[in-house]
């Protein structure tokens, strides 16, 4: 069975619940699904300034445990249009299994929260891409796979590139369940993907 990491940095928990949606849609795929999070780098006072809730007890990613993986989706906030520093510092650290060509024809995807409609949804994945390259892994993107994602009748995240949330600039919307749903298609649709990759 194909074994799917879900990899996430989350500071206010809005990751975190997509990325049940995302696990819930793997395993209807019919994978084998771990849950990993990215380390903190910013201080106890920082975070508490920021009016961040305490680090779940999802499993710290090292580099050497991309290795047990057939594919990974990777869920992070935008900061500034961008992948976080937290996200950038882990893929940075990657160097070995890069000399290695450890992680070439993986699969991968992403999902992600901004505070806004317009707060770089599809930048923040772009950002990624070189990341992707220099690794040979494969680019998974959702596409227009759920109709959610065609509704103009309200607010909804996501895009092509991966399902999506806003979140406000104080943290207070949540994921709807349009959001939840497409982050569910985007489970499902990247195990099929996935399965054929490993097989």
């Amino acid at each position: 069975m194909a074994k799917i990491f879900v990899i996430t940095y989350s500071t206010y928990g809005h990751i975190n619940t997509l990325a049940e949606s995302i696990v819930k849609g793997l395993e209807k795929g019919g994978v084998d699904v771990s849950r990993y999070q990215i380390a903190e780098t910013l201080s106890e006072d920082v975070l508490e300034k920021m009016h961040a809730p305490p680090k779940t007890d999802i499993p710290i990613i090292t580099t050497d445990d991309l290795l047990k993986a057939d594919g990974f989706l990777f869920g992070f906030p935008t900061r500034f249009g961008s992948l976080p520093a937290q996200v950038k510092a882990f893929f940075d650290s990657t160097g070995g299994v890069w000399k290695d060509k450890a992680l070439v024809g993986k699969p991968a995807g992403f999902f992600y929260s901004t505070g806004s409609q317009h707060g770089g949804q599809e930048a923040t994945v772009f950002s990624t891409m070189p990341f992707l390259a220099h690794h040979g892994i494969v680019y998974v993107p959702l596409g227009y796979t759920s109709p959610h994602l065609l509704d103009n009748s309200e607010l909804v995240g996501g895009s092509a590139w991966g399902a999506g949330t806003m979140a406000n600039g104080d943290g207070s919307r949540q994921p709807t369940e349009k959001e939840l749903a497409i982050a569910e298609t985007q489970g499902e649709g990247f195990a099929k993907i996935a399965k054929k990759l490993a097989a």
